[in-house]
């Protein structure tokens, strides 16, 4: 499987309140978990096996109103993987996923945001990972 993530750094896992079912259509899937990297969100779905079924296509909006751009996906079995960009900003409360399948847009579920360093300090924390992981690995 080829790698779509962009380089970067996981910078938090978002799990889903409610279970985020959608049946409608042609479109049957649900939202498993997104994942907050530094340059880039990743909305790992299950899709409803089944041949000839599409991939889900799905929007993603955050409190702000910024709409996020799909960049790329990748399937692995039931198993769906859509990335989007830019990453979150600092201050964002949350994140909606609709699906875009249908005429309307039909909300799926609502992702709740802890509050994350800025980028500068989320540099200097991860600097000083990487700095103590070079530290402690064997000569």
């Amino acid at each position: 499987m080829r790698n779509i993530i962009p380089k970067g750094t996981l910078r938090q896992m978002l799990l889903p309140p409610t279970f985020g079912l959608h049946l409608a259509g042609n479109a049957e899937f649900t939202v498993l978990s997104v994942e907050v990297w530094s340059r880039c969100l990743v909305v790992n779905i299950h899709v409803e096996s089944g041949v000839g079924r599409p991939v889900p296509r799905i929007a993603i909006e955050d409190h702000w109103g910024t709409r996020y751009r799909f960049r790329d996906t990748a399937s692995l079995g039931t198993r769906n993987l859509q990335v989007f960009t830019p990453s979150v900003p600092y201050g964002t409360r949350s994140l909606t996923i609709k699906s875009v399948d249908d005429a309307d847009s039909r909300l799926v579920v609502t992702f709740a945001v802890p509050l994350m360093l800025e980028d500068d300090e989320m540099d200097q924390a991860e600097e000083t990972v990487s700095r103590a992981s070079r530290l402690q690995r064997p000569a």
